[in-house]
């Protein structure tokens, strides 16, 4: 039987579900922090230390959380990513793909690199050029979002819609990251969380919010929602940007019916989505992991030797 390490802080129900799903595919699974990980380079074999996996390195991970922490404690947590891909374990979304979806800088920079629809956005550092910027903006007619360049669920998200919000303008450790509000069709506030495994966009809702805020962690409600054509190549397109196994891409769809990426998630939860929807998410992640890097893998090896 092989064996996976799922890194996560708080398995909950998703790493239930994770467990479960490599079960019924013949692989036993193991839940591991990333703070318990070492890389220790002297005589030993094995150069990565991996709680539960002492003898013998994970035959793949899965990655369900990445602590937060100081700059160099989450460079560590990336870097043990990086040396079991280098090392040839399959890291499913790898150190690269969260490298670059947690910062939402550079995760714009790149949609953008892509042509890909997304909101305009600004990431400086100068106070009295933001300022500027949101003056500008405002006086346009646009609100903005203020967001952290780290974080998740709303965490630190401020609408600026007035001068006098400027007040609130601050910077996240030392950094404003601007980006233009963007109205939603219909009534109230909503966007659409497209769940993107392996190229292909298998599912979408439409997450409504009690605020301009729709996560589902601060109580907005999920709806189904078919995916046509544009929406699916956006995501897509948005989730090999980021060069993703599995992403969940967030998008608004504007009042002339356009869609655009507002951000991209690598460790997506999916709880919400499974709700409203006949899929077995979990059952697809461990089907796409198992068949494209350790089934491929395997049978690779097997023509090699022939």
């Amino acid at each position: 039987m092989g064996r996976i390490a799922i890194f996560t802080d708080d398995p909950g129900w998703h790493g239930r579900q994770l467990r479960l799903a490599f079960a019924n595919r013949g692989y036993a699974s193991e839940y591991v922090s990333l703070t318990e990980c070492e890389i220790a380079l002297d005589s030993s074999s094995l150069s990565i230390l991996i709680p539960g996996f002492e003898s013998v390195l994970p035959d793949a991970v899965f990655v369900r959380g990445v602590p937060g922490g100081s700059l160099q404690e989450v460079v560590f947590y990336l870097d043990i990513l990086h040396a079991l891909k280098a090392m040839g374990i399959p890291v499913y979304n790898d150190g690269y793909a969260i490298e670059k979806s947690v910062d939402k800088g550079r995760t714009s920079f790149l949609l953008k690199n892509a042509k890909l629809n997304t909101p305009a956005t600004w990431v400086l550092k100068d106070r009295a050029k933001a300022l500027k910027i949101a003056e500008t903006e405002l006086k346009a007619g646009t609100p903005l979002i203020s967001k952290p360049l780290f974080g998740s669920q709303g965490e630190g998200v401020r609408r600026i819609e007035k001068m006098t919000d400027l007040f609130w303008l601050t910077a996240s450790n030392g950094i404003y990251y601007l980006q233009r509000f963007i109205d939603c069709e219909g009534q109230g506030y909503s966007d659409i969380r497209v769940f993107v495994i392996a190229g292909t966009a298998i599912s979408a809702m439409r997450r409504r919010g009690k605020s301009w805020l729709n996560n589902v962690a601060r109580g907005a409600m999920c709806e189904e929602i078919q995916l046509d054509d544009a929406l699916a190549s956006l995501a897509v397109n948005a989730a090999q940007a980021l060069a993703m196994d599995y992403a969940g891409v967030d998008v608004i769809k504007d009042t002339y019916g356009c869609y655009s990426v507002i951000e991209v998630n690598s460790i997506p939860a999916w709880k919400g989505l499974e709700s409203v929807c006949k899929l077995k998410i979990a059952e697809l992640l461990a089907d796409d992991l198992i068949d494209r890097y350790l089934l491929d893998e395997l049978s690779g090896n097997r023509q090699l030797a022939s």
